[in-house]
């Protein structure tokens, strides 16, 4: 039976070029800061989006975690979206590793607006937990695929920058962004203070996250990932992955963004789906029918040969990426409406 993967784009495998690349890596040990292709990798994306320094490492959990604990302190609280990865999906790692606290706001779909970000603030109150960072999420996984509006952002950063409170951007599929509105990485540089890059879903690397910022910032996060544990040593063949996913697989995106919207217009005509989130880039979520349970749905589902998600009692997430083709859509469309 032919498997269709859409429980996530990061099922992704390295493609012939990718390995080609990797295997031909020149090598060195980065913990001393002598592997070229590690240094390959954080300079071209330093460069790309406009920023002193970038650090490589595993994943964009430890990125985040990075960025969170080099600029908050014990006691400091995190501003964020109730949906944002950094608090449902990195185990804890806001109070764990930073010992900081975290405001929930509820925004559209996992956006937040300048407005309710600046109600959010803090007072200068010895009683109060002290605003020491904003984090968004662009763009929103749990928000089905979200981005934000340049307006919007311009907007946020702005009013971060007068009250001298840090901007990061989870940038888990920041390209996907991208992709959609038009924007360039250095209006994202720009905007932000720190920025965590994915390889490893949308672009198709095997591993790794890259996090830029000023050379200050990056330094004390490098000294965060050593505690966590993130030294590399020939990381290169890792880091090639990423700068030829970055020449070669960024364009194709778009792809991936149309069969999520030709699933989302298959999933519409099936009888136990009621709803589906807005598809703006490679995410589907839809909601099924009362009485039905979700992952009872994907176990069914499992079993026609389509992989897929439960997100929640009532919704299904499937994920587009660079392993499903037109060949695999076609086949999708048959197996569930069969």
């Amino acid at each position: 039976m032919k498997i269709i993967e859409l429980r996530s784009d990061t099922f992704t495998l390295p493609t012939p070029g990718m390995r080609d690349a990797m295997f031909s890596a020149p090598l060195g040990d980065d913990v001393f800061g002598e592997d070229p292709s590690v240094l390959a990798l954080e300079s071209k994306l330093a460069h790309m989006f406009q920023k002193e320094a970038a650090l490589f490492c595993p994943s964009g959990t430890m990125s985040n975690q990075m960025a969170i604990s080099a600029t908050v302190s014990k006691g400091q609280e995190v501003i964020c979206d109730e949906l944002s990865h950094i608090y449902l999906y990195e185990g804890g790692g806001i109070m764990a590793n930073a010992g900081a606290s975290v405001k929930l706001l509820k925004g559209d779909l996992g956006r937040l607006t300048k407005a309710q970000i600046e109600a959010a603030i803090s007072p200068d109150d010895i009683h109060a937990c002290e605003s020491a960072m904003v984090s968004l999420e662009n763009t929103v996984n749990k928000g089905g695929g979200s981005v934000y509006s340049s307006e919007g952002l311009e907007e946020i950063s702005n009013f971060c920058r007068s009250k001298r409170i840090p901007l990061h951007l989870d940038g888990a599929r920041i390209f996907n962004a991208m992709a959609v509105t038009g924007q360039r990485p250095s209006q994202f540089g720009a905007w932000f203070d720190s920025i965590s890059i994915c390889l490893s879903k949308g672009l198709g690397a095997p591993v790794g996250s890259v996090l830029v910022g000023d050379t200050a910032f990056i330094k004390k996060a490098k000294r965060v990932r050593k505690r966590l544990g993130g030294g590399w040593r020939q990381a290169g063949m890792l880091a090639a992955a990423g700068i030829y996913a970055l020449d070669h697989q960024v364009e194709r995106l778009q792809e991936d963004h149309q069969r999520a919207r030709s699933i989302s217009q298959i999933c519409s005509t099936l009888d136990w789906v009621v709803d589906t989130l807005p598809v703006v880039t490679n995410i589907v979520i839809v909601k099924i029918s009362k009485g039905l349970n979700s992952s009872s749905k994907v176990a069914e589902l499992a079993l026609k040969g389509i992989k897929c998600a439960p997100f929640g009692a009532e919704y299904i997430r499937f994920v587009t990426h660079l392993g499903f083709d037109d060949e695999d859509l076609n086949h999708f469309e048959k197996a569930i409406k069969a």
